[in-house]
């Protein structure tokens, strides 16, 4: 599981900073965004990577099956503030003269 998060977040990075290079305003916003997964997916894998495990603490489980919390968090507010930071480069690209 890890190595295809590895390989994912790569092909990720590797395609954003391809398109990023591009000439064109519409590549470099797409180049943005899949930069910004890739981050997101750097944060969300650094949190431990482990199969349906329950990210709140109960009574009766082991502390050591239980998922990081924290690194879901924050990616759950990147994720929101990188759909308004879209929306506001949208909004630029469409305003902007030709």
């Amino acid at each position: 599981m890890e190595i295809f998060v590895a390989i994912t977040i790569g092909i990720l990075v590797a395609a954003g900073l391809y398109r990023l290079l591009g000439g064109c305003k519409v590549d470099i916003i797409i180049g943005l965004i899949l930069l910004s997964q890739a981050a997101n997916l750097i944060i969300l894998a650094s949190g431990g990577l482990k199969h349906n495990a329950a990210a709140l603490v109960g009574d009766d489980t082991d502390l050591s099956s239980l998922a990081d919390p924290l690194p879901q968090a924050l990616v759950l507010t990147a994720i929101v503030i990188g759909f308004g930071i879209l929306a506001f480069l949208l909004t630029l690209l469409i305003r902007s003269p030709k």
